[in-house]
């Protein structure tokens, strides 16, 4: 922290482009300059276009509940007539968008429940990594497989580091093939008489014939998709899985019955096999594997998706409602700028409102390296921001100077969380562990650094609405107000706010007592209905049967009313795996969270940059560990040492994601990011990120060893 706090890039004053968007080229202005120019620019935009045309861009650098959570960004903007918002979230849109059609919500166990369990089937869920600290999600999982009656196994193409020494079977798979192995062992638990047929009559539509809603085609029911009596005709047979997946036969079988005879069973996923373009289905298909063995709802289960999280309900600073209704997906931001009005509900996913009526001419970015570095398609992205014609006003608010910041019009200068007073509560994902901590400055904003509140506190004034943002608080009058607003719920559990602020952390106990998914509604249907349409579990969705055929797809995508295995565009399967035939996905570091902590240069020596290949498709390029090598396809071309490890299967390439865009001057990203290779193209029901999903070739940079 101390690195970063003084780091080279800390941006220490206002600035305002004087070159190119992208050149990263600024010079030093006032505060009151910077402030007058975005008070003007952003009056200018409402004025000529109309809220709509305003987009805070989404991001998750800092969860602070005063200056984070991009709370006081929001305040301000809705109280100036809104803005365009937007839906779903880089980490989980796929699987939170698809799982409700199933479940009518996100239900999950806690990790804890894994203790309780005979085995454990988890799904590309590497929680060292990415849920690692010194306590929640990766604590909890250590803990539960201590109890020494716990097999599990771990699907994944890549050997991570929740695997390392922990598993009793790695089971390597092809990225985006996850569902075809769930309908496989669904062939055998059917075919062998092993799933829980009571179970699935009681409370499930659409796992035979007889419990299919009424208008769903003849043999629509997922039994008859598996067995091959649907419209394919195809039996999702453990040989026709193997070829899919790269998963020996023998070993699918051996699976399934495993998953068939053992009780309790977790079945779980991560969030990385729904960060793709078929990854709906993904997410749907592998809590079936639950739903057929009638493992949810009960000690030692889940249903089937991600661990649960316990959570205070904290009060933040008040944002108020968004006049401006119209949503688009978070990931359609940059289709929004190029080209804006052509954005439809129907083939976009626009949302209450038919399109767009205008395209994004002013973009608010703060605490968020997403507008370069985190979003796909660096290279495109580039062109689409660089033209000022387009997106005419770029905001940027920051306390490192990320590749993002070299696309603003006006770049201003944050505080960290050492630099100002704020709450934090109950980590993200952090599974029973909750906790609130005292923001407290320990040291004075670095130069002229200052805390977002602050920043739009002056904002508003210029609007002439200081007093009703502020209501006359300070941030730190702010944090005694909504601290107590949450003490109201725990009186019992938080001290008064001056024994608070003095301990600095205080642990809340909350729910954890509701630890088991779907618990009520296995023990009473009929008082504890699900969200569906019908109140069950929806194996056949007839909401999804409505929207397939009313929504315009591109070539190649479905949305289908069954959880089914869709090959995708640059999956093993597609054409242009004679000029790139190697899957690249991406993965979680230890070094830094998300982007952030790249530049800090003991991190890179600790955790190096570098894209992880098996040895057999090294020795096929000539490759040898450490050696320096380009990455690429029709995007364009990454280069960085190479990791010649078993440790990822044969076809299938990783880079850490969250490395700096750095683009020289021939075009090739030097930074690492892996975002300079993946597609723009959204999955078809979320319309989000299909960061995995990619064809790449990987050559030696000739003569060169790094």
């Amino acid at each position: 922290m101390r690195k970063r706090i003084y780091s080279a890039e800390r941006i220490p004053y206002p600035m305002k482009r004087v070159g190119k968007r992208g050149e990263g080229k600024f010079e030093r202005i006032s505060w009151d300059e910077a402030l007058d120019t975005v008070a003007a620019a952003l009056k200018k935009t409402i004025d000529q276009y109309g809220n709509e045309a305003v987009h805070l861009l989404y991001g998750s650098g800092t969860y602070q509940l005063i200056n984070g959570n991009q709370n006081a960004s929001k305040r301000l903007l809705n109280m100036l007539g809104g803005y365009l918002g937007a839906y779903g979230t880089y980490s989980s849109a796929q699987i939170g968008m698809a799982v409700p059609f199933t479940y009518g919500g996100l239900p999950a166990s806690y990790i804890t429940e894994i203790a309780n369990a005979h085995l454990l089937v988890s799904f590309g869920n590497n929680l060292s990594v990415t849920r690692g600290s010194g306590g929640g999600m990766s604590y909890e999982l250590t803990h539960a497989l201590e109890t020494g009656r716990l097999r599990t196994i771990m699907i994944d193409p890549r050997y991570s580091d929740t695997m390392l020494g922990k598993e009793s079977e790695w089971v390597p798979i092809r990225p985006g093939t996850d569902a075809a192995l769930v309908e496989a062992i669904a062939y055998i638990l059917i075919t062998e008489d092993m799933v829980d047929q009571p179970f699935l009559d009681k409370y499930c539509v659409g796992y035979d014939e007889k419990t299919l809603p009424e208008g769903a085609p003849e043999n629509s029911d997922y039994k008859s998709y598996i067995l091959g009596k649907s419209s394919d005709k195809t039996a999702k047979t453990p040989a026709w899985a193997s070829e899919i997946t790269g998963i020996p036969e023998d070993i699918i079988v051996r699976i399934a019955r495993e998953i068939g005879t053992t009780k309790p069973c977790y079945i779980t996923q991560g969030l990385g096999v729904q960060r793709h373009a078929n990854g709906e289905q993904t997410s749907r298909a592998i809590p079936m594997l639950s739903i057929l063995t009638g493992n949810l709802g009960l000690p030692g289960t889940s249903p089937g998706a991600r661990g649960a999280d316990s959570s205070l309900g904290e009060a933040g600073l008040p944002t108020g409602t968004n006049p401006v209704k119209t949503l688009i997906s978070f990931f359609s931001w940059s289709d929004a700028i190029d080209r804006g009005t052509e954005l439809t509900a129907l083939k976009d996913g626009v949302r209450n409102k038919d399109k767009l009526d205008v395209p994004i001419k002013f973009l608010w970015v703060t605490q968020s390296n997403t507008l370069i570095n985190q979003h796909s398609d660096s290279n495109a992205t580039h062109k689409i921001l660089q033209d000022d014609k387009k997106c005419e006003f770029i905001l940027v608010v920051d306390n490192q100077m990320t590749p993002s910041t070299r696309y603003a019009d006006i770049l201003l200068p944050d505080v960290t969380s050492f630099e100002m007073w704020d709450l934090t509560a109950d980590g993200y994902s952090s599974g029973i562990l909750n906790f609130m901590i005292s923001v407290q400055p320990s040291i004075k904003p670095f130069e002229e650094a200052r805390p977002l509140y602050d920043v739009c506190c002056d904002l508003a004034k210029r609007f002439g609405i200081e007093k009703e943002y502020s209501e006359g608080r300070t941030t730190e009058q702010w944090a005694e107000f909504l601290y107590n607003k949450t003490r109201e719920k725990y009186k019992d559990q938080l001290p008064d706010y001056e024994t608070f602020k003095k301990k600095g952390m205080v642990r809340v106990n909350t729910n954890r007592d509701k630890g088991i998914g779907l618990k009520a509604f296995r023990d009473d249907p009929g008082a504890n209905p699900l969200k569906t349409p019908s109140g069950k579990i929806e194996i056949y969705s007839a909401r999804l049967a409505d929207i397939a055929k009313k929504w315009t797809l591109p070539k190649g995508d479905v949305i289908t009313p069954l959880p089914q295995y869709v090959a995708t565009w640059e999956s093993h399967l597609d054409p242009k795996t004679k000029q790139f035939p190697l899957q690249m996905i991406g993965h979680h570091t230890k070094g830094r969270t998300h982007s952030t902590y790249h530049n800090i240069d003991w991190l890179r020596e600790v955790v190096p940059d570098e894209v992880w290949i098996n040895p057999v498709d090294a020795q096929k390029r000539n490759i040898v560990a450490g050696d320096k090598v380009h990455i690429f396809n029709e995007r364009g071309t990454v280069e960085m040492a190479a990791k010649v490890t078993n440790r990822i299967m044969p076809g299938v390439v990783s880079i850490p994601q969250g490395a700096w865009y750095k683009p020289n001057e021939k075009g090739v990203d030097v930074g690492g990011n892996v975002n300079t290779l993946t597609s723009l193209r959204p999955s078809p029901l979320a319309k989000a990120n299909p960061q995995h999903t990619n064809l790449v070739e990987v050559k030696k940079v000739s003569g060169d060893r790094s």
